[in-house]
C-alpha cells in the first residue's frame, strides 16, 4: 500500500532518466555486469556525504539494488551496475546523506500531544499549522480558557499540552475548576512528566485519593501528579489517553513530521507508556500504512516493573518480544532496556548536587535502592541499558552504581548509554569515558531553557552550561542527538544547529567552548544515532550492504555558515531504495 499524499516520485524534484536517455560512461570491457549486480537505481551528480569515516568522505555515485546499497564510489565505475532498466537519478548539485535517525522519540507522546491542544511557551510547527506560543500567567489562563470554551467536548477529557510554571505561573486543581467546573480538563506539563486534573477530570477518570496513598509525588489537593505519581496515574487513565480515533490521528501527524524532517528511522526507548497491547496495536495500524520509516522499540523496564509485579517478571517479559511482535517495519531491539533515574529537566525536578537557588528539591523517578536493583539485574543479564538521567546528582548516582557493577562483573562493549544529560561537569564526562559509556543527548535544552534556568533554579554557571557536548566529544565518548519528542521538535538539523552554535531562544551565546563542529553534529544524527541502537552495521552511513535510506538536502551542511544549518531545506527522502517522499 502506498502511503497517501506524502509519496511523490523524487524525479519530480531531481532530474531522473534511464540509461537509454543518458549514454553510459566508457567502461573497461572486462567489467561485464551480471544479472544480480544490475542496480535498480544509481544516484550521482551531487555531494554524496557517506558519513562512513571519522572525517568527511564523498562518493560520486551510489547504486541501489533491492533496497540495499550495492555500490559506493566513482561515477565511472558505477556504470557496470546499470542497464536500460536502471533509473539514473541526477542530484543536480544537491547533497545526499544517509537518512536521519531519531534514536529517542515517543510515538505515544506524539499520538497524545499532536491531535490535542498545544499551548506552550514557544511556537510549535506542525505539518499544516503553527501553534503560537504564549508567555505570562494571565495570557496563559486566557488562552486555555478560550481553548476549552471553543473546543472541549463535555463527554471527553480535554487535554492541553505545554504548560510550564516558569513561563505560565501557578496552576492548580482549584484554578482549573474555576475555568471549567463541569468540563473534564487535563493540563499536561511541557515535560510530559506531570499533569494537573480538575474535579471533573478526576471523576471522569474514576480515581480516588486512596488510590495514591503513600505516593509522595501526588498532590491530591492540587490535582497534581508528577514523576512516579504520573507513572502511577498513566495506566489508570489509559482509556482516556488511548482514544483510538484521536490517537491514530496523532500517529498520522507524527508520520508526516518524520518524513518532512528527513528521518528514515525512529526508536522509542521506553515502550509502553500505559498499555502494552493497546499501544502496540495502534502503532501497528499506523505502520501498516507503510510510511517511509522504520520503528525500533526498547522495553520500558520501569513501567514493566509496575505492570508485571517486579523486576524479574519484567525481565522475563522482555526476553522474546522481538520474536512475538516484530514486523517488517516495527522491531523490538533484543536485550535492550530503558530505565529511569531522576526527574525531568523541563520540570526542574532533575536531581542536582548543589540543589536549586530557590530552595526546591529535585525528585527521583526511581528510588535509588530500586534503581540499583534494576541496574544490576539487567547488567548481569548482559542487556544494553538506556538510562534516563538529567541532573548531575542523578547522573553521578548512575555512574556510581554502574562502576560497582563493572567491578563486580566486567563486560566488554556493553554500550551503556546515558540519555538526555541535562547538566554534568567535565569531571563527570571523564567518568563516562572511563566507564566506556555512551551519550545520547538533547542539545535543545540549551536553546529552550538556558536563559530562564540561569535566572531561576540553577544560576548562571550551571544554567549556561547545559548539555556540555564538547566535554564528551573531546574524550571520544560516542555521542548521538535526540529530540525525546516532544521535549524538542522532531528536527535533526535543529538539534545539530544548537550543538554547533549554542545559541538560545533569547539569542544568548552561552558556553561557546562547548560548541562542536558540523561534521560531529551530523554524525550524531546519522551513524552515531545508529550506534546507540546497535544498528550501525545496517543503517547510519552510505556503505555497501547497508539499507538504502537517504535524505536529500538543498545545501551541503559542511559548506555553509554554521548559523544557517537549521535553515537547510530538506527536499526529500529515499527509504529502502524507494524514491517516494518529496517535500515539494
Amino acid at each position: 500500500m502506498m502511503f497517501p499524499v506524502l509519496f511523490l516520485p523524487l524525479a519530480l524534484l531531481l532530474a531522473s532518466s534511464s540509461v537509454a536517455d543518458t549514454a553510459p560512461l566508457p567502461v573497461d570491457a572486462s567489467a561485464v555486469p551480471t544479472a544480480n549486480t544490475i542496480a535498480d537505481s544509481i544516484y550521482y551528480g551531487g555531494d554524496i556525504l557517506t558519513m562512513a569515516t571519522d572525517a568527511p568522505q564523498y562518493a560520486e555515485a551510489v547504486a541501489v539494488l533491492d533496497g540495499e546499497i550495492l555500490f559506493v564510489g566513482s561515477k565511472k565505475l558505477s556504470v557496470v551496475h546499470q542497464n536500460a532498466k536502471t533509473v539514473m537519478v541526477d542530484l543536480n548539485g544537491k547533497t545526499m546523506l544517509p537518512g536521519f535517525i531519531e534514536p529517542h522519540l515517543h510515538p505515544s507522546i506524539a499520538a497524545i500531544m499532536l491531535p490535542n491542544e498545544i499551548i506552550a511557551p514557544y511556537d510549535w510547527v506542525l505539518p499544516d499549522e503553527t501553534k503560537i506560543g504564549v508567555q505570562g500567567h494571565d495570557n496563559y489562563i486566557d488562552r486555555i480558557t478560550t481553548s476549552i470554551e471553543e473546543n472541549a467536548q463535555r463527554e471527553q477529557v480535554y487535554f492541553i499540552w505545554g504548560y510550564h510554571q516558569l513561563w505560565h505561573g501557578e496552576l492548580s486543581r482549584d484554578i482549573l475548576n474555576g475555568i471549567a467546573p463541569d468540563q473534564p480538563v487535563a493540563i499536561i506539563h511541557r515535560s510530559f512528566h506531570e499533569i494537573y486534573l480538575n474535579d471533573a477530570a478526576i471523576a471522569a477518570i474514576g480515581i480516588q485519593e486512596a488510590d495514591f496513598l503513600g505516593n509522595p509525588q501526588v498532590d491530591w489537593e492540587a490535582g497534581h501528579f508528577y514523576e512516579a505519581g504520573w507513572l502511577a496515574l498513566v495506566p489508570r487513565m489509559a482509556s482516556n489517553l488511548l482514544d483510538i480515533e484521536r490517537y491514530l490521528e496523532g500517529l498520522s501527524i507524527m508520520s508526516k513530521l518524520v518524513a518532512q524532517n528527513g528521518i528514515t528511522t525512529i526508536a522509542e526507548p521506553g515502550f509502553p507508556s500505559a498499555n502494552f497491547e493497546a499501544e502496540y496495536a495502534l502503532l501497528k495500524m499506523e505502520m501498516d500504512k507503510l510510511p517511509p520509516y522504520s520503528v525500533y522499540l526498547i522495553p520500558n523496564g520501569t513501567q514493566l516493573y509496575r505492570m508485571k509485579g517486579g523486576n524479574k517478571e519484567a525481565l522475563a517479559f522482555t526476553k522474546d518480544l522481538h520474536e512475538k511482535y516484530n514486523t517488517d517495519n516495527i522491531k523490538f531491539l533484543p536485550n535492550q532496556i530503558k530505565l529511569f533515574s531522576d526527574g525531568a529537566i523541563y520540570s526542574q525536578l532533575m536531581q542536582m548536587q548543589n540543589g536549586y537557588t530557590d530552595g526546591h528539591d529535585g525528585e527521583w523517578m526511581t528510588p535509588p535502592e530500586l534503581l540499583k536493583e534494576q541496574l544490576s539485574l539487567y547488567w548481569d543479564n548482559n542487556y544494553k541499558i538506556h538510562m534516563h538521567s538529567n541532573g548531575d546528582l542523578g547522573i553521578q548516582q548512575v555512574l556510581d552504581f554502574n562502576s560497582a557493577d563493572q567491578k563486580r562483573y566486567p563486560r566488554l562493549d556493553h554500550r551503556f548509554t546515558l540519555h538526555h544529560m541535562g547538566y554534568f561537569t567535565d569531571a563527570m564526562a571523564q567518568q563516562v569515558a572511563d566507564l566506556n559509556m555512551e551519550a545520547s543527548v538533547n542539545p535543545y535544552y540549551l536553546w529552550a531553557l538556558a536563559d530562564k534556568y540561569s535566572e531561576i533554579g540553577l544560576g548562571a554557571e550551571r544554567g549556561q552550561n547545559l548539555v556540555r557536548i564538547n566535554s564528551l566529544a573531546k574524550k571520544n565518548v560516542p555521542i548521538s542527538f535526540h529530540s525525546d519528542f516532544s521535549m524538542a521538535p522532531m528536527e535533526p538539523l535543529t538539534l545539530a544547529w544548537t550543538a554547533v552554535n549554542r545559541v538560545t531562544s533569547q539569542g544568548s551565546k552561552f558556553s561557546q567552548d562547548q560548541r562542536i563542529d558540523p561534521y560531529t553534529a551530523l554524525q550524531a544524527v546519522t551513524i552515531n544515532a545508529a550506534r546507540v541502537l546497535n544498528l550501525e552495521s545496517e543503517i547510519g552511513s552510505i556503505e555497501v550492504g547497508k539499507t538504502a535510506n537517504f535524505v536529500v538536502l538543498d545545501a551541503n551542511p559542511l559548506q555553509i555558515e554554521p548559523i544557517m544549518l537549521k535553515d537547510i531545506n530538506i527536499l526529500g527522502t529515499i527509504y529502502r531504495g524507494e524514491q517516494l517522499h518529496s517535500n515539494r
